[in-house]
This record gives structure tokens, C-alpha cells and sequence, in this order.
């Protein structure tokens, strides 16, 4: 099989997803072409440079729906060749167009794609598309539906995570994020957003909240606790699941879960013979990818069975990677990962996380891919694994080696 190597990643800075965030007046179609051309004009990708532009997202409805991706292309300064495939797993949607791309210049269907996704959720509501999953009773029913929160709280229940370790978790993303930024670590992927008359509007990640402590985010009630034990009483729901479980212990909130926020990533993916045309340089090789499907009702345990997959399939053990990009998409799940792994928690998610910088659904597979390859090069290490959680109980990853 032909190698498929990372030419090179940008993302947007991630707005606030709110009407009052940064990124409230650029659309998904907007946010998308920026990143489209960034890549374009950073590798000197004319005419029918790429075979596809395989671009996810979560919410696939309004000015999100139809083929988001070849809207976007058209939308953007790619020649209109280029036709674009959208794609839609979730939280890792992202990542598995970059897996997908990988895997189709592997396959030998192209010699170079765009990958990566989208996501503006002050614009389009999370779940505003009215998912089966959650809303047809024949589904949700039988399958023990409940939502992503109480499936987090399930986790910590299950696996003995405190809210104080929660809570910690979060301390740390916070930090971290906040050095990363002071370090210029993000500098080689970030691109400045621009309003329509090009006039920069956002070039930072605004959800960040650097002086966290213990303390403020003891303060915070758990979001999920009346849900789950009042109205509608999802609690119930799951313990027909977990019988073994006397009560759930609700320890997530808005501190220590990621932040809702628009954002886009973008990655270039290619073969060897592509970067020859272009003269471009491979930054790092995909070494593996993965997906799996999980308990839909715990639902954010992926991330341990599809790295224990990954490394099956790649040939390689715990010990032989050297930095982790877990999504925080709730404290519980990274902590798992740690406790499942028993790695060191230096080399996971070194820049922070999802917590502190938000979690834009359908472009943070692509964006965790791309700050793992800055972070490789930054501390001169060689094999990373980028891994998440996904809603209805999936989980996905991939391993990249720097060349």
C-alpha cells in the first residue's frame, strides 16, 4: 500500500458559541473556506491539486446541511474541480475525514485530499437536528438512552473519578492551554479569521479562562444531577443498564466539561509522489487508524477499546507512544484514559485541552491531529496517538510518525 503523510494542518482560533462570541457572524461555509484556502495558498495547491475535500460535522441541518463540503469548496479560491464529500461521526468527524483521506491515497484512490471539519454552534444548536438517536423511542428505548452528560457521570461512578480529580483535570487544560498560548505554540497552525470585508475578527482562542482554580470550580453545581435524578430522571433510565450501580455520582459542570464554540481545521493528506509535484516536505506519517463502536448508554468510553485496537492492528504497545491527544469532552474521559493505560499524564493532552479551549464538534478530531503533529515536532518526539469519545458510543483514533 502507498504511505499517506501530513503535508500540513491549520484551525481557526475557537469563538465563543454564543450570539456574543467572535465567530457568531461567519457561517459554517464562511469558517470552512478560510481554512480551504490557508491550505491552498501555504502549499501552492492549483488546479485539481486534491481529488476531494472530505469535510465532517455534527450538526448536519440549516446552513450546516446538504453537502457542506462541496458548498464549501465553491465557496472557496479551490479550482471547481475539486468536488467535496461530507461526512458525519459525531465528535470525531474530523478525524475520520483525515482517516478516510489517509486511507483512500493508501488504497490508491487519489494521490491528495483535504480533510477535516466544522462546527458553529452559535449558529447551529447541538442536537438541533433532531437525532433519532435521542428522539425516536424505538432507538433511545431500547438502547437506554440518556445524554452525554450523565453518560460522563456514569463513567465516574463506574470507575471511582471524584469530583475533585474532575475538578483538577480541568485546573490543569486551563494552565496549560494558557502556556501553550504564551509559548506560541499554536502560531504554525492558527489562522486568523476574517470578517467578510477581510478585517481580522478573531485570532485567539476567547473560551479560555486562565486563572482557574480549585476553588472557583468548587463553586459550580453539577449540570447533570437534576436531570438525572428529577425531571426527567435519566438516572433511572441508566441504572436498568448498570443495576450494580446504587446512585450516580453527578461531578460534571461547566468547569470541568469542554466548552461549546464554533471552530474549523483543516488537514492536507497525500503520497509521497504528491509532495514530489508540489515540492512539498511530509511533516509526519499515518501509521493507523481505527474506529469502534461502544455501550451507547456509558457512550464515552471509546477511547479505551479503540486504542487497544490501534495498537493491536499497528503493531505497537502503550509504551511506544510518545504524546497522547485525548478530547476532553468531560473530565471523566480523559481520567479514564489515563486510569485504563496507566500512562503518565505528562504526555497527554500537553497543551491542555477541550476544557479549556472548547470543543467545536465536527472540526476537533482535525484539530487534535494537528496540534499532536505540533507538539511531536516542538519536543522533538516521534509517534503520537490522537484519540475521542463519540455520542451514541463510538470511539475513533489515529497514530502519526514524524518523518
Amino acid at each position: 500500500m502507498t504511505d499517506a503523510y501530513i503535508y500540513d494542518a491549520v484551525r481557526s482560533p475557537r469563538g465563543k458559541g454564543r450570539p456574543d462570541g467572535s465567530l457568531h457572524e461567519v457561517t459554517a461555509v464562511a469558517l470552512g473556506k478560510q481554512m480551504l484556502n490557508a491550505l491552498k495558498d501555504r502549499n501552492g495547491l492549483e488546479g485539481h491539486a486534491v481529488e476531494d475535500v472530505i469535510w465532517g460535522n455534527a450538526t448536519q441541518a440549516f446552513e450546516q446541511g446538504g453537502c457542506l463540503a462541496r458548498t464549501t469548496v465553491l465557496a472557496s479560491d479551490l479550482d471547481e474541480s475539486i468536488p467535496g464529500l461530507s461526512i458525519n461521526r459525531f465528535c470525531a468527524s474530523g478525524m475520520e475525514a483525515v482517516n478516510l483521506a489517509a486511507n483512500q491515497v493508501r488504497g490508491g484512490a487519489g494521490q491528495a485530499y483535504i480533510a477535516g471539519g466544522v462546527e458553529c454552534m452559535s449558529r447551529v444548536a447541538m442536537g438541533s437536528d433532531g437525532a433519532a438517536v435521542a428522539v425516536d423511542p424505538t432507538v433511545a428505548m431500547e438502547r437506554y438512552f440518556v445524554p452525554q452528560g450523565i453518560s460522563a457521570d456514569i463513567i465516574a461512578t463506574e470507575y471511582g473519578i471524584s469530583r475533585d480529580d474532575a475538578d483538577a483535570l480541568a485546573v490543569r487544560s486551563q494552565a496549560l492551554a494558557a502556556k501553550a498560548w504564551e509559548e506560541k505554540r499554536f502560531d504554525k497552525s492558527i489562522v486568523t479569521i476574517r470578517d467578510v470585508n477581510g478585517l481580522p475578527i478573531l485570532a485567539h482562542d476567547e473560551y479560555m479562562r486562565p486563572g482557574t482554580d480549585m476553588q472557583a470550580l468548587g463553586g459550580l453545581k453539577p449540570a447533570f444531577k437534576e436531570m438525572g435524578e428529577v425531571m426527567p430522571g435519566f438516572d433511572k433510565v441508566a441504572m436498568l443498564k448498570y443495576p450494580h450501580l446504587a446512585k450516580i455520582n453527578h461531578i460534571h459542570h461547566a468547569g470541568n466539561s469542554s466548552g461549546i464554540v464554533d471552530g474549523a481545521a483543516g488537514v492536507l493528506v497525500g503520497s509521497k509522489e504528491f509532495g514530489e509535484a508540489f515540492g512539498l516536505k511530509p511533516r509526519a506519517r499515518i501509521r493507523a487508524t481505527a474506529k469502534i463502536g461502544t455501550d451507547p448508554t456509558i457512550m464515552l468510553t471509546g477511547p479505551v477499546p479503540v486504542t487497544e485496537k490501534i495498537l493491536a492492528e499497528s503493531g505497537l504497545g502503550i509504551g511506544d507512544i510518545d504524546l497522547f491527544e485525548v478530547n476532553e469532552a468531560f473530565s471523566a474521559v480523559v481520567l479514564r484514559f489515563i486510569q485504563a493505560f496507566g500512562v503518565d499524564m505528562d504526555r497527554v493532552n500537553s497543551c491542555g485541552g477541550a476544557i479549556a479551549m472548547g470543543h467545536p464538534l465536527g472540526a476537533s478530531g482535525a484539530i487534535i491531529i494537528g496540534t499532536l503533529l505540533d507538539e511531536l515536532e516542538r519536543t522533538d518526539k516521534e509517534v503520537g496517538l490522537a484519540t475521542l469519545c463519540v455520542a451514541s458510543g463510538m470511539g475513533a483514533a489515529t497514530i502519526i510518525e514524524r518523518v
